[in-house]
């Protein structure tokens, strides 16, 4: 994998109807394929060890230059998928002045076919 010095994507929480998304915007004037942002592992509230909830995002085959994209996720807990009501997203939500536990870890293919990555700290 090769890393890029710029920052070709930034992101934001959505409200998608009733329920939280998340937007990932090509800040480029290139396209970008297989677009992947890796599972996130959010620490338990309640007790300490090994984490109980995920969110897992599915992959998005393209974005377009200057686009933005919903990238589909699944909140997981206890390895079972949950309803809307029991959704975790909310908890990568930046909040000015505290620190940023998880990160996006974001991988795709430019348009040489190179494989670039980007991190993104977030949450709360």
């Amino acid at each position: 994998m090769i890393s890029t010095k710029k920052n070709p994507f930034t992101f934001r929480l959505v409200d998608v109807g009733s329920n939280p998304g998340l937007e990932l915007t090509n800040a480029t004037d290139q396209t970008f394929k297989c677009v992947e942002i890796l599972t996130v592992f959010l620490k338990d509230k309640e007790s300490p060890g090994p984490s109980q909830v995920h969110i897992r995002f599915e992959a998005v085959e393209n974005i377009l230059p200057k686009a933005k994209s919903i990238v589909p996720h699944t909140t997981l807990i206890n390895r079972k998928a949950v309803d809307s009501d029991l959704d975790q997203l909310g908890r990568l939500e930046v909040i000015a002045g505290e620190v940023s536990p998880y990160v996006l870890d974001i991988s795709w293919q430019d348009v040489e076919g190179k494989t670039r990555f980007q991190r993104i700290p977030v949450g709360h």
